[in-house]
C-alpha cells in the first residue's frame, strides 16, 4: 500500500463530489421539519429526536466505518454507504409512524453517513497525500462539503416547493446512488486483493489505549463535541426560528445556503493555515469567533439582512474546524489508523449533535422559544476556544514503535 498511492487529482476529485453529495443532502434536512411534523401531526421534538438519532447513529456508526476503512479500504465501505443513504432516504418518504421515521432517518441514513463522509474519505487522503499536502487536501475535501450545501440545500427547497416533501425526499434518494461510481475511483492498490496492505505495527487495542490516555486526544474530542452542538442545532432549527420570527421560508434557504458558500472559503482557508501555524491555535479562534457572531446576532434587530450577515460569518466557521482537527490525529497519531481515531473524535462531535438538535426541540416545546439552546451555544463555545489552546501537536513518542509515524 506504501508503494502505489491514488493519484492527488484523483483522490480530491472523486472524494470531493462524494462529500458534495452527502453532505449537502444532510445540511437541508432543517427544510423538512415543518413540512413533515404537519403533514404528520408530529411535536417538533419529534422530528428532532429523529435527527438527533441519526446524528448519533452516524457518530456510533462512524467509529467502525473508520476501522473498515482502515483495514479493508474506503471503496466497499462508501459502496454500502450509498446503499444506506438510498434506503434511509427513501424510508424517510414513506414512514407513516414516529418509529418508523427514526429507524429510516434517524439510524439508517445517521449510518449511510458514516460509510460516505470526513472519516473514511480523509483516511484516503491520509494514506495516499504527501503530509506536506494533507492539511491542505483535507481542507479541499471539506470545501467541497460546503459547496455541496450551497449548491443542495437551495435546491431541495425547490424540489419540496415544486414535488412535495416525499417526492423530494425520493428523488434525492436516487441521486445518492451516484456515489457508487465514484467509489469505484477510490479504490486503493493496497486493498484490491492483488496485493498486501502494509503489516500494522499497533493494533486496533494499542491505538485506542494510546489516544484515549493522551490528554490532547481528550482535548479534541471536548472542542469537537461543542461544534456538533452548535452547527446542528443551528442547521435544523433555523429555519423554523426565522419562521417563527415573523420571516419567510426564503431566507432560511437563502441563510442555509450562504452558509454552504462561505465555508467553501472558511474550511479551504483553515486547511491552508493548518498546513502553516499551529492548528490548536485555529480551532480556537474558531470557536471563540463563533460565540462571539451567536451574541451579535442574538442582540441585533432580526431583518432578512441580519440573518444573511449572520449565515455569512457563520459560514467562515462552520466546518473550518474539521480540517485542522483531523490533521491534527494524523499529525499526532500517524496514519495506520487515522480514519478510526478520527471515528472516535467525530463521534465526540455527534454527541454534541445530538444534544443540540434534540434539546433544541424539547426547550421549544416547553418554553415555546429556542432562547435557551442559544444562549448555551455561546457558553459551549468560550469552553471549546479555552480547551484546544493546551493541546500539544508534535508526533507522539513511541520507543518501539519508530516507523509508524506519517
Amino acid at each position: 500500500m506504501q508503494d502505489q498511492k491514488l493519484s492527488l487529482s484523483r483522490v480530491l476529485i472523486s472524494g470531493a463530489l462524494i462529500v458534495t453529495l452527502a453532505m449537502g443532502i444532510r445540511h437541508g434536512f432543517g427544510l423538512w421539519l415543518q413540512p413533515i411534523t404537519q403533514a404528520q401531526n408530529w411535536s417538533r421534538e419529534t422530528f428532532s429526536f429523529a435527527l438527533a438519532i441519526q446524528n448519533l447513529s452516524w457518530g456510533v456508526f462512524g467509529i467502525f466505518a473508520g476501522m473498515l476503512a482502515d483495514k479493508f479500504g474506503a471503496f466497499k465501505v462508501i459502496l454500502g454507504g450509498a446503499v444506506l443513504y438510498a434506503a434511509g432516504l427513501a424510508g424517510m418518504a414513506l414512514s407513516t409512524n414516529p418509529f418508523m421515521f427514526t429507524l429510516t432517518t434517524g439510524i439508517l441514513i445517521g449510518a449511510a453517513q458514516a460509510g460516505t463522509t470526513y472519516a473514511v474519505i480523509y483516511g484516503v487522503i491520509g494514506r495516499n497525500i504527501d503530509p506536506a499536502k494533507r492539511s491542505w487536501a483535507m481542507g479541499v475535501a471539506a470545501a467541497a462539503g460546503s459547496f455541496g450545501q450551497f449548491l443542495m440545500v437551495p435546491t431541495e427547497g425547490f424540489l419540496i416547493s415544486s414535488t412535495g416533501w416525499q417526492n423530494a425526499l425520493l428523488i434525492l434518494s436516487a441521486a445518492t446512488l451516484l456515489m457508487l461510481p465514484l467509489a469505484l475511483l477510490l479504490r486503493e492498490p493496497g486493498f484490491s486483493g492483488s496485493s498486501t496492505p502494509a503489516k500494522r505495527e499497533q493494533s486496533i487495542a494499542q491505538a485506542l489505549t494510546e489516544a484515549f490516555k493522551y490528554p490532547s486526544f481528550q482535548l479534541l474530542m471536548a472542542g469537537y463535541f461543542v461544534c456538533g452542538f452548535q452547527v446542528v442545532f443551528i442547521g435544523v432549527h433555523m429555519p423554523s426560528y426565522l419562521k417563527d420570527k415573523g420571516l419567510s421560508p426564503q431566507v432560511a434557504s437563502y441563510a442555509l445556503a450562504l452558509i454552504g458558500l462561505f465555508n467553501v472559503f472558511g474550511t479551504y482557508i483553515a486547511g491552508s493555515l493548518g498546513q502553516k501555524m499551529a492548528k490548536k491555535n485555529i480551532l480556537s479562534f474558531i470557536y471563540f469567533a463563533r460565540a462571539v457572531v451567536i451574541t451579535v446576532f442574538l442582540i441585533a434587530p432580526l431583518t432578512p439582512m441580519s440573518v444573511y450577515i449572520f449565515a455569512s460569518l457563520m459560514g467562515l466557521l462552520w466546518l473550518s474546524t474539521v480540517p485542522p482537527t483531523n490533521a491534527t490525529v494524523a499529525q499526532i497519531f500517524g496514519i495506520q489508523h487515522m480514519s478510526m481515531l478520527s471515528g472516535f473524535v467525530f463521534f465526540s462531535h455527534q454527541i454534541g449533535s445530538f444534544m443540540g438538535v434534540w434539546l433544541g426541540g424539547v426547550l421549544y416545546d416547553k418554553t415555546g422559544s429556542y432562547d435557551i439552546v442559544w444562549y448555551i451555544a455561546i457558553a459551549l463555545g468560550v469552553f471549546a476556544g479555552l480547551v484546544n489552546l493546551p493541546i500539544k501537536e508534535t508526533a507522539i513518542e513511541r520507543k518501539s514503535l519508530q516507523g509508524l509515524q506519517a
